[in-house]
């Protein structure tokens, strides 16, 4: 059971994080699919593919105030590297009141990913996951972000967007082909769970 100091210290953590998802949304309305933080639910849905997969470098673009990032880190192996993209500093600085030496947070954009992940000494990412909102965003950029994500995968890795809109279907389909979906209505708004695997090499 928590103390009194320590039930504040958590509510008002709760509130920065719910503040700094809205003013994120505000900012970059294009980049933020949703101004509420994705469910337990959902998170539970996409840490299961880096169970599965036996995920150990994983890439999350747009990991905003951390649900997913957190259930990720639950089910990767203590070798693992989590490296999380965003836009917004807000986020960003959140991310690194997180104590994990698997996590590594980077504030850029999703359009740089191989280049991101080179600075950082990584080696192709098992599974790159993806919350932000291919419907927003310019056309060039959305393309640009499914061909890096693409080059970047390893060898049999994996591609899960989850998005409101089904844009990044249309978008990544020159480079992934048709992508396996799944509905995850139990998120406000529900969501489309979009998932590819890269073709392992022979």
């Amino acid at each position: 059971m928590m103390e009194g100091t320590d039930v504040q210290a958590a509510n008002g953590g709760t509130r920065n994080k719910a503040w700094a998802f809205f003013r994120g949304f505000l900012r970059h309305p294009a980049t933020v699919a949703s101004v509420v933080p994705s469910s337990r639910f959902l998170t539970r849905r996409i840490a299961n593919v880096a169970l599965k997969t036996r995920a150990h470098t994983v890439v999350e673009l747009g990991p905003g105030t951390g649900c997913t990032t957190r259930a990720l880190l639950k089910v990767l192996p203590r070798d693992a590297r989590l490296l999380a993209i965003d836009l917004e500093e807000d986020f960003i600085n959140l991310l690194k009141w997180e104590v994990d030496h698997r996590l590594i947070p980077h504030l850029g954009s999703a359009t740089m990913v191989r280049e991101t992940v080179a600075a950082h000494g990584l080696p192709n990412p098992d599974l790159i996951v993806s919350g932000i909102p291919f419907s927003t965003m310019a056309a060039e950029d959305a393309r640009e972000i499914c061909e890096q994500v693409w080059m970047s995968l390893a060898p049999g890795g994996s591609f899960v967007a989850y998005q409101l809109r089904g844009h990044v279907a249309r978008y990544a389909r020159h480079w992934m082909g048709a992508p396996c979906m799944q509905f995850e209505w139990l998120n406000v708004p529900p969501m489309r769970v979009y998932r590819w695997v890269k073709p392992a090499v022979e």
